[in-house]
């Protein structure tokens, strides 16, 4: 059955509230290893609260989020299919993300797969709903690339201030102040992390919602300018964090940061 015909709500959907024990549960798994992102995707299910939704609705019914509906396109496969990029520009979004997905081994669809071990599609509710929260998911490392943080353990901790500002789930907005905790118990440094992660706060408050946006046509962007049209800032303080960290004598290797990740944060 097409997205289109499935209802706004299924009667199965249940609008949870908070489940700290099963955040405290899953969070523990992630910080043993930050790769395990299907932790993740418990926590924000965990969290997942009445505000998130109601935007859901609010983009379901808009004009735009018809329109995609209608159209039916399958965000993992037109980001992964890299070859119907090759003609842009350097300088375009496509350019700067198939550049990213590269050195940082990933592909949109290894992102759903991720998700899908926690819960297959079969038992998630089948309503219009869970076709928004699948786009937030879809999007998340077209996020990095627009906003110059890195996927070092402080840039996914930042963008994840971002992202809930953008997205208002409760367990996002958990896991980025516990990441920035853990990584100043791990490194002691002086580094403000937690100003890092209230600064992509305020640039996701800032910014047009990323994840409304007409994918195919943002590709085709000029970075910078797309930069500017969304309203997206610079992440300031994230890269005084990662200059006193290295500062303080911790390697890029140390802080899962690439020396071309690293140079192109400087650049964004």
């Amino acid at each position: 059955m097409a997205v289109l015909d499935l209802p706004l709500v299924s009667p199965e959907r249940v609008v949870s509230g908070f489940h700290p024990l099963k955040v405290l549960h899953h969070f523990g798994k992630l910080v043993e290893d930050k790769e395990d992102t299907e932790q993740v995707f418990h926590i924000i299910e965990a969290t997942k609260g009445k505000k998130a939704h109601r935007q859901a609705w609010d983009f379901i019914q808009s004009k735009d989020g018809q329109r995609f509906l209608r159209e039916g396109v399958s965000i993992p496969a037109m980001l992964d299919a890299h070859e119907n990029w090759a003609d842009l520009p350097e300088n375009s979004v496509a350019k700067n993300y198939i550049a990213f997905m590269k050195r940082e081994g990933l592909s949109a669809q290894g992102l759903v797969d991720e998700s899908h071990k926690w819960a297959p599609p079969e038992a998630l509710p089948q309503d219009q709903t869970q076709w928004y929260f699948d786009r937030l998911r879809d999007t998340h490392d077209l996020f990095h690339v627009l906003t110059g943080y890195g996927r070092d353990a402080l840039g996914e901790a930042s963008l994840l201030g971002f992202s809930y500002s953008q997205n208002h789930n409760n367990g996002i907005f958990f896991i980025a102040y516990a990441a920035a905790r853990q990584i100043k118990k791990v490194t002691g440094t002086k580094a403000p992390l937690y100003s890092a992660v209230r600064e992509g706060q305020r640039l996701g408050k800032a910014a047009a919602k990323l994840a409304h946006q007409d994918v195919a046509a943002l590709m085709r962007e000029d970075i910078g300018e797309a930069r500017n049209r969304l309203g997206i800032g610079k992440p300031v303080i994230y890269r005084e964090c990662l200059d006193i960290l290295h500062r303080e004598g911790f390697s890029r290797e140390e802080l899962g940061l690439t020396t071309d990740e690293s140079a192109q944060a400087q650049a964004a």
